[in-house]
């Protein structure tokens, strides 16, 4: 089994050593934030959001390819933060994760989910809390929405007790597993690495050091063939989820901006693309270590819904 920087490899193992002795951060890339979300002048000397609001006025978008979001609820959001493990797991504390819950907790209550939070739960216990969540009855809810912030290994996610495979907590909500949900949006947001790799990406400049970077270490999973689930993953398979235990994950902070921002305008897969972008050109990994300096990340959408998701 993979395990987090500090149990997979003898170098992961130095790693560890590494970042406890010498404090990292995260570098944002300040100007290609702001080309994602500033405006530009043309030559009028009037910003481009102004050209962009009078196209999208007339962009023709047909209902018939908008999932119905007008149910009594928008529907429940289940956040699983797991921060603490046995000793006999060999995982450490994923410091900064509170940090996570907390503001993905007040995102999806902006956007309308009933929100609950699940703090260090076993792999009974989140099976169990998933499976009683698949009985409900949501015909009254529009949607459904898990977050899953843990360690993780090749087709696994940590519970405080050991690893389990990803798709028994997600097979749950299938079509012939929860009838309420069918043809309904089923999103998955996983916070966890997916193997031991570093994204070296572009060589860019490194910023002072700050806190520690840690990382998480998730499930590469079958891709269900059911319908209208999205999985949202912090990286792409075999690679690391960088973590900041000062200002939370990359991946969250990403996905929180963007939702904050954007969350009742764009469609879902803008919404994710534009978290995508964030992630990838604002963040960047820095250390005395040239090893495990400059490492960049992506994510990963994983998408089969039918139609278009907005959430105003």
């Amino acid at each position: 089994m993979a395990r987090e920087a500090a149990e997979s490899t003898e170098l992961g193992e130095e790693c560890e050593r590494k970042l406890e002795g010498d404090q990292t951060d995260a570098k944002p890339d300040r100007r290609g934030r702001f080309l994602l979300f500033g405006g530009k002048k043309n030559k009028d000397g009037q910003t481009r959001e102004q050209d962009y609001s009078s196209e999208s006025h007339y962009r023709i978008v047909s209902p018939t390819f908008q999932y119905k979001m007008s149910h009594q609820r928008v529907g429940k959001c289940i956040i699983i933060n797991n921060k603490n493990f046995d000793e006999k797991t060999g995982m450490n504390v994923r410091n900064g994760t509170d940090r996570d819950a907390g503001e993905l907790f007040k995102c999806f209550k902006s956007l309308g989910f009933d929100v609950c939070i699940y703090n260090d739960q076993t792999c009974e216990k989140m099976e169990r809390l998933l499976r009683e969540a698949s009985e409900e009855d949501h015909s009254d809810s529009s949607c459904f929405a898990c977050i899953l912030l843990s360690h993780g290994e090749e087709g696994m996610i940590y519970g405080t007790d050991g690893a389990m495979p990803i798709k028994t907590m997600t097979s749950l909500f299938r079509g012939d597993m929860c009838k309420s949900l069918v043809g309904k949006p089923k999103l998955f947001f996983i916070q966890a690495c997916r193997g031991s790799e570093f994204d070296d990406g572009i060589q860019t400049d490194s910023g002072p050091p700050n806190d520690t970077l840690e990382t998480d270490a998730n499930p590469r999973h079958k891709i269900p063939v059911e319908a209208d689930f999205l999985f949202a993953y912090s990286t792409v398979p075999g690679y690391y989820s960088w973590r900041n235990p000062g200002r939370g994950s990359w991946f969250v902070q990403a996905l929180c901006n963007v939702l904050n921002e954007f969350g009742k305008q764009l469609e879902i897969m803008q919404i994710l693309t534009r978290v995508n972008y964030m992630v990838a050109t604002s963040f960047e990994s820095w250390s005395e270590d040239p090893r495990f300096s400059e490492k960049k990340q992506i994510p990963c959408v994983v998408s089969m819904l039918t139609k278009e998701l907005y959430f105003n």
